[in-house]
């Protein structure tokens, strides 16, 4: 500043002018270097360290540049050169300072928001991140580092000790507590559903509260994202999932089969015991030879042991067509490709009712994909309707028109002939 006033005061400028003339010209200058820093900052060392991360062999550093954190730390350059600079201008000094300084602050702040934001993302490219999120915890340290930033940024113009407007803050915790009830309810929760490994992104979670059924893709501090099976986003609050009762499919399809639990009604008036014309039918049935040869040499035995009068087929042990056609149900699923071999495969009757007798199937398919489960469930029930009239069984069903026509159309002909 001397040597300008100097060079300037040789041409014969008044004094005033002088110091007009020195400031403006140093104002330039320092707008000069600060726009060369820039430059070199950003077309020089920031393409060298672009040039650097894009050839080598990792990749959490291409995040970080994705995330533009090295853009952001650039801007603090030309802070800087202003900071150190203001004591040319001891009259601006402090304000200059204070403003370059909230400017550094400021973009300081933006760096590390970038740093836990490509933090974030690293994290989630391992597969340990679907079972321990921490999109939470980022958001509560994003929380707390804009906290402490603006009581930074404020002490600073004010000319404060952070400290003392931190001080003062415990005066207004009630109202802090009101503000953020959700995060801290939100973080709390997200402790908890990570520690009891209760819901991961991609689980099935289903919550009828909330009309929620579909994979969880996204879980945050606040909310869990579901995405239901008709593509529709539901949003739930994670405190929610610790309050509420919810269900999670995770286990159905860690495990690699689906449950098919469904019955089919049998008339009970067409069930009988088994006529020799009927024993020999299922004879040519392949999954039912062996079974009824066993079974009719046990019956056959135990009558004549206890000498009963077969005359009479309610005397003794005798087949019937529904014990046969459960069993070949049994036999049909236990060699079905689609049927899980090392899980449970029942075929009982349940209580019978108004609606016939109920003849459950409970198996697990091995595929657990939604669309061939349907498939198989329905080629299966499909084939059981198919041969019951073979077992000599109708299947119940409520009397529909065409039946109380078709009634009323056979009452006529009687009346006829």
């Amino acid at each position: 500043m001397e040597f300008i006033k100097n060079h300037l005061d040789g041409y014969g400028i008044s004094e005033q002018m002088i110091g007009y003339l020195s400031n403006l010209i140093m104002v330039v200058f320092i707008a000069v270097v600060s726009i060369m820093v820039n430059f070199i900052a950003k077309k020089i060392v920031l393409k060298t360290i672009i040039h650097i991360i894009n050839n080598n062999s990792y990749t959490w550093d291409n995040v970080i540049l994705e995330k533009k954190v090295f853009h952001k730390l650039s801007h603090l350059m030309p802070a800087i050169i202003i900071y150190f600079s203001a004591s040319i201008f001891p009259s601006y000094q402090s304000i200059i300072e204070k403003f370059a300084l909230t400017y550094m602050i400021i973009v300081t702040i933006m760096v590390f928001d970038a740093l836990l934001n490509a933090l974030d993302a690293i994290y989630r490219s391992f597969e340990v991140s679907k079972i321990r999120p921490i999109k939470g915890y980022i958001q509560v340290g994003k929380i707390v580092l804009f906290i402490i930033g603006g009581i930074v940024v404020i002490s600073n113009l004010i000319g404060q000790n952070p400290l003392i407007i931190l001080s003062g803050l415990g005066a207004l915790s009630a109202v802090l507590m009101l503000i953020f009830k959700d995060s801290i309810l939100g973080l709390v929760a997200g402790v908890q559903l990570s520690s009891n490994d209760m819901v991961r992104v991609g689980d099935w979670i289903e919550m009828p509260k909330y009309n929620a059924d579909g994979d969880v893709i996204d879980i945050t501090l606040n909310t869990v994202k579901v995405m239901n099976f008709d593509k529709t986003i539901t949003m739930i609050p994670s405190y929610a999932l610790i309050s509420d009762s919810f269900r999670n499919w995770r286990g159905m399809q860690a495990s690699g089969g689906r449950r098919i639990k469904r019955s089919i009604y049998i008339d009970t008036s067409s069930i009988s015991f088994c006529s020799q014309e009927l024993i020999d039918e299922f004879m040519k049935i392949h999954y039912l030879t062996d079974y009824v040869t066993t079974r009719l040499n046990e019956i056959n035995t135990y009558n004549l042991e206890h000498q009963i009068n077969t005359d009479s087929m309610v005397n003794g042990r005798q087949l019937t067509n529904v014990g046969v056609f459960r069993e070949y149900i049994h036999q049909y699923l236990r060699n079905h490709p689609k049927i899980h071999k090392d899980m449970t495969l029942i075929v009982r009757q349940l209580a019978p009712g108004d609606n016939g007798l109920p003849l459950e199937i409970y198996a697990f398919s091995n595929d657990i994909n939604w669309g061939v489960y349907e498939s198989v469930q329905a080629d299966i029930f499909d084939h059981i309707f198919a041969v019951m009239p073979t077992f000599g069984l109708r299947a119940f069903q409520n009397p529909t028109g065409h039946d109380i026509v078709h009634l009323k159309e056979s009452a006529q002909f009687s009346r006829q002939y």
